[in-house]
């Protein structure tokens, strides 16, 4: 029996390459998404590029508020370029194949940037969190020094994250089949096509998730249940307003990346699910990186006044 299964094992022909499948086979439909993704990455890359130059140029956005969106948007610019570019060269030229180590890379490259994100945006709702309920110790809190450490800690726990994994995704092998229903290359879908007993990955990833993700989602929200708290308690209307005015494009980004990567990861996996479970991919991977640097400069006055000080 033994003989049986090794004689099967070395007959499976291992796969160099994956086939993604992205949004379907339909011709007609590959222009118009192509046109749509260019428009969508041109305006992410546009955005994103010109709030780290005005956070740059303009020393009145030399605070750590600003500080922290120059980050994120930096991150954003990564983030989009990790997915966008290989979509588009696949609508345009219908070539969906990508190399297994080339998978390998876009995967390590998205989910540490994801990872990034999640702890950027904690950082942020923590400069939130000392501006609107210690606004007298701000300045001292929330120092130069504790910006740069909350910044480098987030990219280096983020990348650290997939580290680890990486050398137990090295060691699985692919012998077919080799499509993955998706249009980039995330863990669960290459988990499902590998011949290898992903057993250990499996639970290595589990662990890692389990003690990294909630951290910085529970600092974010702890964060904003202590302002929300800190604003209901101001007397005054236009006070209140005011101090909501200051969280409430963090808020927001906040709101759409975790609504989507939660819907995403929590939604049962079922065939009906699938397509649904793309479209929220879409969400968070495409449209919120686009959408962040819009919800910053159109509901912020500094940012604004900057722009037209550019424009003028």
């Amino acid at each position: 029996m033994h003989l049986i299964e090794q004689a099967e094992e070395d007959n499976r022909t291992i796969i160099t390459e994956f086939i993604l499948l992205g949004f379907g086979n339909l011709p007609e439909l590959q222009i118009l998404l192509f046109l749509v993704f260019l428009v969508i990455y041109i305006v992410t890359m546009s955005g994103n590029i010109l709030i780290i130059a005005l956070v740059v140029a303009d020393q009145h956005l030399h605070t750590p508020m600003y500080f922290f969106l120059g980050n994120l948007s930096c991150l954003e610019t990564c983030y989009t370029s990790t997915i966008l570019p290989r979509l588009l060269v696949s609508l345009l030229t219908g070539d969906r194949t990508i190399s297994v180590s080339g998978c390998f890379a876009q995967f390590y490259c998205f989910g540490s940037l994801a990872a990034t994100e999640c702890y950027l945006l904690a950082a942020m709702s923590y400069d939130r969190y000392l501006a609107i309920c210690k606004p007298l110790h701000y300045a001292a809190l929330m120092n130069g020094r504790l910006c740069l450490q909350l910044a480098a800690g987030s990219w280096i726990i983020g990348f650290l994250f997939c580290v680890i994994i990486t050398p137990f995704m090295s060691e699985l092998t692919f012998c077919g089949p080799s499509e993955i229903d998706h249009f980039f290359c995330d863990f669960s879908p290459m988990l499902k096509l590998s011949c290898s007993d992903t057993s250990m990955i499996t639970l290595v990833s589990f662990i890692l998730v389990s003690l990294d993700s909630p951290c910085p989602f529970l600092l974010t929200v702890t964060s904003y249940v202590c302002i929300i708290a800190t604003i209901l308690r101001i007397p005054s209307t236009t006070g209140r307003q005011k101090a909501f005015s200051t969280c409430s494009s963090h808020l927001i980004v906040v709101t759409l990346f975790y609504g989507t990567l939660m819907t995403v990861y929590l939604l049962p996996k079922s065939n009906t699910l699938k397509a649904l479970n793309k479209v929220f991919s879409v969400f968070y991977t495409v449209l919120t990186p686009m959408l962040n640097p819009l919800i910053y400069s159109l509901r912020n006055k500094e940012v604004k006044e900057t722009l037209r000080k550019v424009i003028r």
